[in-house]
C-alpha cells in the first residue's frame, strides 16, 4: 500500500508557484520544494511521479493567473488597449511568471501569421475584441493585433528582466499613440 500523502496536491503547487514567483521555474527543485513545505522532498513524490509533473502543474497555475489579468483588461471599456495595459502589468507584477510564459523557447517556432495563436491561449477573445473595438474585418484586426503585441512585448519585457521602469500613464500613452498611428494607416489604404 502507498504511504498515505502528508500535503495535498494544491499545497504543493502553491508552495511550487511561490518559488517560481520569486526565483523563476528552475528553482523549483525537488530540494527546495521539501524545504518551502517544511519537510523533505518525499512526501512531493506520494503525490507526483516527478518534478516534470510539478513544473507542469506551475505553468497550468501561471497561465491561471495570466487569464485573470487578460480577462481584467478584456472587460475595460477599451478592451483591446485593456489587455496591452494588463500583458505590461502581469510582467511588471509577476516578471518569474511572464519570463515561464513568454521568454523560453519554443521547441518548433510558429511563423509569424501563427505566433499569437501559439504562445497566447486567450488569442481568439482578444482577436475578436479587436474586431468589435475597431469594427476591422478579421485580417486587418490581426495585423493590428500582431503589431500591437510585438510592441507591448518588448515594453513587457523590459520590465519583466528590470531593464526599464514605466508607469501607467507611459504605458498609456504608448500604446495609444502606436495603436492610433496603425488604424490611421490602415483607414488610409497604406497597410494592406
Amino acid at each position: 500500500m502507498p504511504p498515505k500523502a502528508k500535503f495535498t496536491k494544491e499545497q504543493i503547487i502553491s508552495a511550487a508557484l511561490k518559488i517560481a514567483r520569486s526565483d523563476g521555474i528552475n528553482a523549483v527543485t525537488a530540494r527546495e520544494l521539501g524545504s518551502e513545505l517544511g519537510s523533505s522532498s518525499r512526501p512531493i513524490f506520494t503525490v507526483f511521479q516527478s518534478m516534470d509533473e510539478v513544473h507542469h502543474e506551475i505553468r497550468k497555475a501561471a497561465k491561471y493567473i495570466y487569464k485573470n489579468y487578460i480577462n481584467k483588461g478584456l472587460s475595460e471599456v477599451k478592451s483591446f488597449k485593456g489587455v496591452g495595459t494588463a500583458y505590461i502589468q502581469f510582467a511588471q507584477k509577476e516578471s518569474k511568471l511572464f519570463q515561464l510564459l513568454f521568454m523560453e523557447e519554443i521547441k518548433t517556432m510558429p511563423s509569424s501569421s501563427d505566433v499569437l495563436s501559439v504562445i497566447d491561449e486567450n488569442y481568439e477573445e482578444i482577436l475578436l475584441s479587436v474586431e468589435k473595438l475597431y469594427n476591422l474585418d478579421k485580417e486587418n484586426a490581426y495585423k493590428l493585433y500582431k503589431h500591437l503585441w510585438i510592441y507591448t512585448h518588448g515594453i513587457a519585457t523590459l520590465c519583466a528582466t528590470k531593464v526599464c521602469v514605466f508607469n501607467e500613464e507611459e504605458i498609456s500613452e504608448m500604446i495609444t499613440e502606436v495603436c492610433l498611428s496603425i488604424l490611421h494607416k490602415m483607414k488610409a489604404g497604406e497597410i494592406k
